[in-house]
C-alpha cells in the first residue's frame, strides 16, 4: 500500500503550537504524512476556515478537523456574557 495518511497542522508557530507539532510527530506512524501549514499564510488561513477552524493549534486528519478541535475559538454570546462591549457601572 502506497497511500499515506495525510495529517495537517494548523499553527501559527507559537509555543502552544509547537507542542502540539511535536506531539503530532511524535504519534505519527510511518504511514502518517505530516504537514505543519503557518496561519500566517492566506491559502492556510482559507483553508483553515473552510475545515471551520475556530482556533490554533488544530489537527485535521484525511481532509476533516478532529473532533478535539472543532467548536473552540472565541464565540460572541460567551464573549458578552463574560462583559465584553458592557461599560463598567
Amino acid at each position: 500500500m502506497t497511500s499515506k495518511r495525510k495529517i495537517e497542522v494548523f499553527s501559527a508557530g507559537c509555543p502552544v503550537c509547537e507542542d502540539v507539532v511535536a506531539r503530532v510527530n511524535e504519534l505519527a506512524c510511518p504511514s502518517c504524512e505530516v504537514s505543519v501549514l503557518d496561519m500566517k499564510e492566506p491559502g492556510v488561513a482559507a483553508r483553515a476556515r473552510a475545515l471551520g477552524i475556530g482556533s490554533v493549534p488544530a489537527v485535521a486528519i484525511d481532509g476533516k478537523l478532529a473532533e478535539c478541535c472543532a467548536g473552540r475559538g472565541p464565540d460572541e454570546d460567551t464573549l458578552r456574557a463574560a462583559g465584553l462591549g458592557q461599560p463598567l457601572g
